[in-house]
């Protein structure tokens, strides 16, 4: 294998639309990225992903899974031998400097084995990127060049047993000495990615009990003990432990961003991790998806192939669509985000610019925090969704260890607990969008006002198609759908106000809502897109798309009665569910066919069909 150059291509035709005006505007195709968009270089860079997953990580799968000393080590150090560990770390620090459309790439391609992606994701994101945006020019200079090559695997410490989900109230505690040389950290964390096998932590901790901040700590630091592996449902092979700061002394050129301002670092870096996480969760569905083919194809009843079966196919196409529509939107966040943020002048290193970075990366990274937590939730559960359906489609054979099935029920679980709760997540992105339209960032009243004076007439299709034009039927379920969301949205701010966000029933259905939108949109544009392009898999990716505006359909009409049903009762409810009778008018399609259209092409290929 070569080692991977960097790139220079920067997205220029991407739109970098305000985060969440997908629920109110519509896109253009070319104004969205997609996986088809990737330049000749980033197709070989997942190229070589893909056979370094094959030739490099499967082979020693079972020695990661068994946790044999050194293993996941060497394997990590493997892949930065060709640049992947180092993909958001700038050149003159060993790394390549690349946008997040490439990162994502990456982390998509490797993720064959969720051990493996576990601790990856873990140290080029949470792990690494808080230095590449707020370090100093001699924190870059000391620790960057040993992440890129993985001389020193990074760990990320905030979780801890009080406040997994409550961040912000964190029990470690840190104390400047007299003579303002040194910070003494004192707490526990707890679930700690890579804890055993990390040289460098990034730990937080609130000085003088009140200002919540970052500190980088190396491996060998006084008073820092690493605990016992936890023993783990599933992602046996990745380090899972408790860490443990005993008056532990770290000097104060290691403070991490500004003293108080941890939260910058904490919060915007996890929108990164969870559309990283969306990303893992593509690629991991990817590969179940090959198995659950590869064994219908293989496994006969009846007298043929159980591939020929309706139900069986349906497992496929329902697959298939889901992991379409979760690929679409992290390949379309990435290039949104690559467009909105842009490459920070590494050399800028005087005071100035320091504060002017801890300002523009974070709001620039959380202009898309309603995508990111989207990418994460959806992607997570497809992927769950995925391998119980493996195991379905196998039967016995799915139930016991001889089979990946197994391994991939368990690993999928993980996926909607770390980087936030799918809980969480949901109330993020509720909340945030809330939040928008409370600033005026968001014309939610316009908006609700539109859908009240349109709620007597069908559905329009929103611009982006028309009668009788290619996925009509689909835009003009989007555009319902959005109706739904925006009404159910107006209902329910006007019933609760400011006390909606302790409605969290609520919050989540609006949020599932919010999401089947997003899916929906990216999903249509990249129909649209190939189809103008007249690429030979656009009659996949139109019947996909068909699959995931039916579910879109039904769950936000079903989540849209449970929002009006918590809002109202009597003569104001039925008013409002006739309402959404309205707005929820069109004419189903032939979702069978749809299905065995997708199952058709996926099984002729192998494979997932784009």
């Amino acid at each position: 294998m070569t080692t991977i150059a960097p790139s220079a291509s920067r997205f220029s035709s991407v739109t970098a639309a305000s985060g969440g005006s997908f629920l109110w505007e519509s896109r253009a195709p070319e104004e969205i990225f997609t996986p088809e968009d990737l330049n000749e270089e980033q197709r070989q860079i997942a190229a070589t992903a893909e056979r370094f997953a094959r030739e490099e990580i499967l082979p020693v799968a079972s020695a990661i899974e068994a946790k044999e000393p050194g293993a996941m080590a060497a394997l990590m150090r493997k892949a930065a031998e060709l640049g992947f560990m180092g993909v958001e770390i700038p050149e003159q620090f060993g790394g390549m400097g690349m946008d997040k459309v490439t990162s994502v790439l990456i982390v998509d391609r490797l993720s064959i084995l969720a051990s493996f992606s576990t601790a990856m994701g873990a140290h080029v994101g949470i792990g690494t990127l808080p230095l590449v945006w707020l370090g100093t020019a001699e924190q870059k200079r000391r620790y960057l060049p040993k992440l890129a090559s993985c001389e020193w695997i990074g760990a990320y410490a905030l979780s801890e047993a009080s406040s997994g989900s409550d961040a912000m109230n964190i029990r470690a505690r840190a104390a400047l000495s007299p003579d303002g040389r040194t910070y003494t950290l004192n707490g526990e964390k707890h679930w700690i990615t890579n804890c055993a096998i990390a040289g460098l932590y990034t730990i937080f901790a609130k000085i003088d009990g009140d200002k919540f901040s970052a500190f980088l700590i190396e491996r060998d630091a006084p008073g820092l003990t690493v605990g016992a592996e936890e023993h783990k449902l599933g992602i046996r092979g990745s380090s899972t432990c408790p860490l443990v700061l005993t008056d532990c002394e770290t000097p104060t050129e290691n403070l991490l961003g500004a003293a108080g301002k941890g939260h910058l670092i904490a919060f915007n870096v996890l929108n990164v991790g969870r559309l990283k996480l969306g990303a893992a969760c593509v690629g991991g569905a990817r590969n179940v998806l090959g198995h659950m083919i590869r064994y219908a194809k293989e496994r006969r009843a009846f007298g043929k192939a159980i591939a020929e079966m309706g139900l069986i196919q349906r497992k496929i196409s329902a697959s298939a669509a889901r992991l379409y529509a979760a690929e679409s939107m992290a390949y379309r966040t990435a290039g949104m985000m690559d467009a909105n943020l842009g490459r920070m002048a590494e050399t800028e290193t005087d005071v100035s610019s320091q504060a002017r970075a801890e300002v523009d990366i974070p709001e620039r990274i959380g202009e898309y925090a309603v995508e990111c937590s989207i990418v994460k939730v959806y992607g997570s559960e497809m992927l769950s969704f995925m391998a119980d359906e493996l195991v379905a489609t196998m039967g016995g054979y799915g139930y016991v260890e001889e089979y990946p099935a197994e391994r991939f029920y368990r690993d999928a679980r993980i996926n909607r607990i770390f980087e936030g709760t799918n809980e969480i997540n949901r109330l993020i992105i509720t909340g945030w969008l809330l939040k928008r339209a409370a600033t005026g960032k968001l014309p939610l009243l316009a908006a609700i006002k539109r859908v009240m004076d349109e709620a007597m007439a069908p559905p329009s299709l929103d611009g982006i198609g028309g009668a009788g034009e290619p996925l009509a039927r689909e835009a003009g379920a989007l555009a319902a759908a959005r109706k739904m969301t925006l009404f159910a949205a107006g209902v329910a701010s006007q019933r609760y106000m400011n006390e909606l966000e302790e409605q969290q029933e609520v919050m989540a259905d609006l949020a599932d809502m919010i999401g089947h939108i997003f899916a929906l949109e990216s999903g249509l544009l990249r129909a649209h897109k190939l189809a103008r392009a007249g690429r030979s898999s656009a009659g996949s990716a139109a019947a996909m798309t068909g699959l995931v505006a039916e579910e879109a359909m039904a769950q936000t009409e079903q989540a849209s009665r449970r929002v009006l049903a918590a809002c109202g009762e009597g003569d104001m409810l039925r008013t409002q569910l006739a309402i959404l009778r309205r707005l929820a008018r069109s004419t189903p399609a032939n979702s069978a066919e749809l299905s065995r259209t997708v199952a058709r092409h996926c099984i002729q290929m192998e494979k997932y069909p784009l």
